[in-house]
């Protein structure tokens, strides 16, 4: 056999090898809750549409430090975590991002954790120095017991320990209460509020499908400084023992996925690294699958099929 024939098979063949990693079929972390529902399905869809290539969400894949560890094992067991949110999960982010280097991300989108009011209300009501106001804690007052309520979250959440420490530290405990019932029966109140312009103070965070589905708006809070948070909620005496006193950061939310996927299906890894996640657009998202119940994958692949620009912007 001439050199130069050996040469060209071996080329064909390392060709061949390169194009069977890159079919190799992605694992997508089957996370809980709608948001990561979402995004896991588009990029499903975008892998096995534009890209041509297999993915599947792995059912009972929903143990984020699980789906870590197999980002991290480089196996493809877990390749991909659909919404890694900081910084509540600085766990994983120190073990396998800025620890191990096994595990790399894309830009993040902003999440939020604001009170807010119906925008219907938003001359009455724009900061959380109105509530001061015994006039304004009137209005939201729906027991006649003299304080306004306020939705603080679902029971068990550690958010709705969080505002009843801020309404505290903020001075407000004479005048407001929590309300403190499950996100369901919330949204409930929520519809026929608006339906029926009625007041209404509600704890919420970014995204979710409330954000598209109304015209809502944020009370502005003290700025953050040095020392205005300091939380004890794991102690018995946590309300007395905690203190808020300012805005709540953004969190930072990102496709975190396996740096195995640059060797195991490079157009993957360059798409998974340039995906750039717009909230308004997944909060349509969630609303369409919440509140109007569509099938994420079917969300997904119509949006998909409707967006062709932005995701040639992904896989470029």
């Amino acid at each position: 056999m001439k050199h130069s024939t050996f040469l060209a098979l071996a080329a064909a063949a390392a060709l061949t090898a390169t194009s069977a990693h890159a079919q190799e079929k992605i694992a997508i972390g089957d996370l809980t809750w709608t948001g990561a529902k979402a995004i896991g399905s588009v990029i499903k869809a975008v892998i096995e549409g534009p890209l041509k290539s297999e993915a599947e969400i792995v059912s009972g894949l929903s143990d984020g430090s699980l789906v870590a560890a197999g980002m991290d094992k480089g196996d493809g067991s877990a390749d991909v975590y659909p919404d890694l949110w900081m910084p509540n999960r600085q766990g994983i982010w120190d073990s396998y991002i800025d620890g191990a280097e096994t595990v790399a991300h894309n830009e993040p989108y902003p999440g939020t954790q604001r009170m807010y009011v119906p925008s219907y209300l938003a001359d009455k009501v724009k900061s959380i120095e109105d509530l001061r106001d015994p006039n304004i804690a009137a209005l939201f007052d729906k027991d006649g017991n003299g304080k306004g309520e306020y939705w603080a979250g679902d029971a068990g959440w550690a958010s709705t320990k969080m505002w009843q420490v801020k309404f505290k530290s903020y001075g407000l405990s004479e005048l407001w209460e929590a309300e403190v019932v499950p996100d369901a029966t919330f949204k409930s109140q929520l519809k026929a509020a608006i339906a029926n312009e009625r007041p209404i103070l509600f704890y919420y965070w970014t995204p979710e499908w409330i954000h598209a589905a109304y015209e809502l708006s944020a009370l502005s809070e003290p700025e953050r400084t040095d020392g205005c948070e300091a939380m004890a909620l794991d102690k018995e005496d946590w309300l007395e023992a905690s203190k808020f006193s300012c805005v709540s950061s953004d969190a930072l939310i990102y496709v975190a996925y396996s740096k195995s996927l640059e060797q195991r299906n490079p157009p993957v890894a360059r798409f998974l690294s340039q995906m750039r996640l717009d909230p308004a657009t997944v909060n349509e998202w969630i609303l369409l699958i919440d509140r109007d119940g569509k099938h994420p994958a079917d969300v997904a692949e119509d949006w998909v099929a409707a967006n062709p620009d932005v995701v040639n912007g992904w896989i470029k």
